[in-house]
């Protein structure tokens, strides 16, 4: 006689379903790629979930020496020199810490907070032995490190920043906390940036105004009522590169055409944002 509640065989209990998930997984992370894919497509995942889950994974397989800031572009703090020699430059890039080096960039003695320099401003005392007093220990890693490894080191040992170095000993660049995170969440704004995207262009004081790099020279020569070169390059970002004639970091600034352009966001591969103030 049978049983009149038995369980059809087609008919699956949740158990059944969750163990056969488990006993015929994804064998690699192209496979759970596509059935993050798959879980989108059919609506259990959101297109920013999809995203962020898959930079995630991407991560697992990056190094450091794919988003490190090369030594070239390194903002850093001599020990040789007074305070008043470097504290403009640390301003006008408005990090918030900074490697100090000794006779070249080899010789990473250690790394200044910012934080750490305020009650010595507020003293008078800012000079070089009490920066010496106030540095913190650099971090040397290898350019090989893989970026979730670092992450995770980040989180236990509670620096944001590591010192890059390759394989002979020498600095090859820097890599912070946010330089990972952006990996995995996108660009991190700041201050600097401008959340509305059709404002190419934006006054912020008089004879001051905020340009994105990606203004067209057109655009830009239109708005100023200037004649800057329009045949070499497509965008305001591209000329100043032009004229820097390096990829320049933050708070560094050149002048041309009757204006000075100082970088506001920058990283080792682009120019994002410019500060733009008349000079002529």
């Amino acid at each position: 006689m049978s049983d009149d509640h038995s369980r059809p065989e087609n008919s699956k209990s949740w158990l059944d379903k969750l163990s056969n998930v488990f006993s015929s997984g994804p064998d690699s992370k192209d496979d759970i790629i596509h059935l993050l894919r798959g879980a989108h497509k059919r609506e259990v995942l959101d297109q920013d979930t999809l995203s962020l889950m898959e930079s995630a994974i991407h991560v697992t397989e990056m190094q450091v020496r794919e988003i490190m800031i090369p030594r070239a572009q390194m903002i850093t703090v001599s020990s040789e020199q007074n305070p008043d020699e470097w504290l403009p430059e640390i301003f006008a890039s408005a990090h918030s810490r900074y490697p100090v080096i000794g006779d070249s960039l080899d010789e990473v003695e250690g790394v200044l907070l910012v934080k750490d320099l305020l009650p010595l401003v507020a003293a008078g005392e800012l000079t070089r032995a009490k920066v010496q007093d106030v540095l913190r220990p650099a971090w040397f890693i290898p350019e090989s490190k893989r970026l979730i490894q670092l992450l995770n080191e980040f989180k236990s040992n509670r620096n944001h920043m590591a010192i890059v170095v390759d394989e002979y000993g020498g600095v090859s660049g820097l890599v912070t906390i946010e330089d990972v995170l952006e990996q995995i969440v996108g660009e991190i704004e700041d201050e600097h940036d401008i959340e509305d995207d059709e404002s190419m262009i934006t006054p912020t004081s008089e004879g001051t105004w905020i340009v994105k790099a990606l203004t067209e020279v057109e655009d830009f020569n239109a708005y100023f009522r200037c004649k800057l070169n329009e045949e070499d390059f497509d965008t305001i970002g591209g000329l100043v590169l032009k004229h820097f004639g390096r990829m320049p970091s933050r708070g560094d600034s050149v002048e041309f055409g009757g204006f000075r352009f100082t970088v506001l966001n920058a990283d080792n591969r682009s120019v994002r944002l410019l500060e733009v103030t008349r000079t002529a």
